[in-house]
């Protein structure tokens, strides 16, 4: 019997199996033995680690509330880092795919996952070997032991550290050896993970990989005291590493997405004024250490004429270290506008990339960014913005599927997509999320495209405004914003600019606004006026300057129309040109307002007759065409004059904030409270002390668009 399956194929098929068989056998043990006690103790608390964060980006803040002061945050933030998470933190390239960490958990025995084959993903040894070598502070096969802050770590092996030179020089080394790699290539990589750092961090320190910060008891007079020089926790920033870790807070995908080797270079522009020194600093740092040094092409200081000592000398002293980074002074206060246009004149990189003074850029960050405008020179991709306690200092990841926006006045916000939108676009946490209007202070943009776009309006004084007026001008000459998930920068939020401005701090940003609604929002601009900002109109009041440059670089750039931006950028956006409309019915003489040879009357209502249709503006004024229906109190009668949006007199309040008056239609400008009232027998109009109850003081518009 067992002859009979042995001829023929039988006797392939029995060879194959037992080949199989041995094969695995082989596998297991060469993987058994490749996992020392060492690293099979540092994979389990990778994978702890790892289903932490896990957990973390499952738990998403449901609630439509948004806070416009800073990005909504997750429900839980990132954690506390223990010391012995160190040595995971400082891993290279993690592997995230949530299957093989259910697998590593299990047994700890599984094989790496495998390389996809379907792309040509540069994946050479000697990237493996950059990747291993650029966390200078990655110790090889080292078990992590408990530390404190005098302990230090020590190898399986025992070795001796090499000096902080050595490393570097090594380091530099493996960075010339990978940027040539690179640029021989025209292939795709996995986004690298990089954080060098010149010595080990000491996991102990204060506020170490993100943690929160915990200021001494005796300290608490000393915290309140130096809060004014950054209208933050000063106290604990400046005993925090200048170089610390912070956690990666990227969805799990992004560290396997794939960007371009021929990447362009970028000039990272920070403008600065009386920045606080240590957050200055890890600024700095955390750019150096976590870009792709052939990507950066230098790090550019704008200091808009500061007061501080030690961002004088000392700065320049400091930074003296580091060959990329320059410093520019201003020799007066030009504000942050005029200080970003500073840094971008000189700038070499063929991309622009602006941060605050007071970030913290995640492993990662930068790639993404620059593969968004190396796909497209008109896309401007922004990072999600994460949030840096301003009290404790913890970084905090944010909630995904954010983007900016803006309500009326031009007030910035943010705001969550629906998971119906999410669903209906079948977006991962990866996609690129159009955003209507950026946060300002963190993008990246072609450098001879910034310029094409004419730059920043340079008529925009200090600050304010500046975001929406490079927003509307993006999104209307052709381009297109992004916020791109797999790139995170940290950043404190601030309820006070700790600096003071050259003018009137509410005056400025009043003028920059009102600069930017007459050059881009078009017929909407009345819409901003309306909520709020009347005494705009007033050139008494403000001068927003010559605008005849910037109308002429949006009709030279064939922009479109603020319409067009509304329906197709923000559709979401409710924004009526008219706060009422159609006919003017009085309720107790059951009959319509009519305009007829510049004479107001009464009339049964009738839909089809255009006399009888009156518009009520966010200006407050009653308009027909370029006509108004404006009160003159002091002979108690109604005239009809051409349109002022300027003039005050030609104002009425109507749906006001008194539910008592609701209906009526009230003079704005008089000393006593006024209404219209219509006469009983319905032959003049006049004025009388409001009175709730009086219907021949009750006006209805047959539609109203605003509460």
């Amino acid at each position: 019997m067992i002859r009979r399956y042995l001829r023929g194929s039988g006797r392939v098929l029995v060879f194959v199996f037992v080949a199989s068989v041995i094969w695995l056998l082989l596998d297991i043990a060469v993987l058994r033995m490749s996992f020392s006690d060492g690293n099979l103790h540092l994979l389990k608390e990778r994978v702890i680690r790892e289903k932490e964060l896990l957990k973390q980006r499952a738990e998403v803040n449901q609630s439509t509330k948004r806070d416009y002061g800073h990005p909504v945050l997750r429900t839980e933030d990132t954690g506390s880092v223990s010391p012995d998470m160190a040595r995971v933190y400082r891993q290279g390239d993690k592997r995230r795919n949530s299957t093989l960490l259910k697998s590593q958990s299990a047994e700890m025995q599984e094989a790496p996952a495998k390389k996809p084959v379907d792309l040509p993903v540069n994946d050479t040894p000697l990237l493996k070997n950059f990747n291993q070598s650029s966390n200078i502070d990655r110790r090889k096969d080292a078990e992590i032991k408990p530390m404190n802050t005098t302990e230090k770590v020590k190898d399986e092996a025992e070795q001796k550290e090499p000096p902080a030179t050595t490393k570097r020089a090594i380091e530099e080394n493996h960075i010339r050896k990978f940027s040539n790699s690179y640029q021989k290539t025209g292939g795709v990589h996995r986004v690298l993970s990089l954080d060098v750092t010149s010595a080990p961090r000491d996991p102990a320190a204060v506020g170490q990989f993100g943690q929160a910060a915990v200021v001494p008891g005796d300290k608490d007079a000393e915290v309140k005291e130096r809060w004014d020089e950054g209208f933050f926790n000063v106290f604990l920033s400046d005993r925090i590493p200048v170089d610390r870790g912070v956690p990666d807070t990227r969805p799990e995908i992004c560290a396997q997405n794939l960007v371009h080797d021929n990447l362009p270079s970028t000039s990272v522009i920070f403008c600065f004024v009386d920045e606080v020194w240590s957050t200055l600093l890890r600024s700095v740092h955390s750019v150096i250490n976590r870009s792709p040094p052939h990507l950066l092409k230098e790090i550019i200081l704008v200091d808009d004429f500061s007061t501080k000592d030690n961002l004088k000398d000392a700065l320049d002293k400091y930074m003296s270290q580091f060959p990329k980074v320059r410093i520019i002074r201003l020799k007066e206060r030009q504000g942050l506008i005029r200080a970003r246009l500073a840094g971008a004149a000189v700038a070499k990189g063929e991309v622009l990339t602006f941060l605050d003074s007071h970030v913290e850029c995640n492993v990662g960050w930068l790639e993404p960014l620059l593969e968004r405008v190396y796909l497209d020179r008109r896309k401007v991709p922004c990072p999600v913005i994460e949030v840096i306690s301003d009290q404790d200092l913890s970084y905090k990841m944010v909630d995904n599927f954010q983007r900016g926006i803006f309500k009326w006045p031009l007030v910035f916000g943010w705001n969550a997509l629906s998971n119906e939108y999410v669903k209906k676009k079948n977006m991962t946490a990866a996609d690129p999320i159009r955003c209507p209007v950026m946060a300002g202070g963190l993008f990246s943009i072609d450098r001879k495209y910034f310029y094409e776009l004419g730059a920043y309006d340079p008529g925009l004084d200090v600050w304010g405004g500046e975001n929406m007026e490079i927003s509307f001008k993006i999104w209307m000459c052709g381009g297109e914003i992004e916020i791109i998930p797999c790139s995170r920068v940290g950043h404190i939020f601030r309820d006070q600019n700790p600096y003071k401005f050259p003018k009137d701090r509410r005056k400025t940003v009043e003028r920059n606004l009102a600069r930017v609604a007459e050059v881009w929002l078009d017929e909407y601009k009345e819409l901003f006026y309306g909520h709020g900002y009347h005494h705009l109109l007033d050139i008494r009041v403000i001068d927003v300057g010559n605008l005849t440059e910037q109308i002429e670089l949006r009709n030279r750039l064939k922009c479109k129309s603020f319409k067009w931006y509304l329906d197709n950028v923000y559709p979401e956006m409710d924004s009526p040109l008219v706060k009422a409309k159609g006919l003017v019915f009085n309720r107790g003489l059951r009959k319509c307002l009519t305009l007829q040879n510049y004479s107001l009357s009464f009339e049964m209502c009738d839909l089809s007759k255009q006399s009888q249709h009156f518009n009520y503006t966010w200006l407050r004024n009653i308009r027909q065409q370029d006509l108004c229906v404006v009160p003159q109190v002091k002979y108690n009668r109604l005239v009809v004059e051409s349109c002022d949006r300027a003039m005050a007199g030609q104002r009425w309040l109507h749906k006001s904030s008194n539910s008592a008056l609701a209906e009526h239609l009230l003079v704005e400008v008089s000393p006593n409270q006024l209404c219209l009232e219509a006469s009983p027998q319905g032959d003049n109009l006049h004025f009388a002390n409001c009175a709730a109850k009086n219907a021949h003081q009750k006006w209805q518009f047959t539609n109203n668009f605003s509460p």
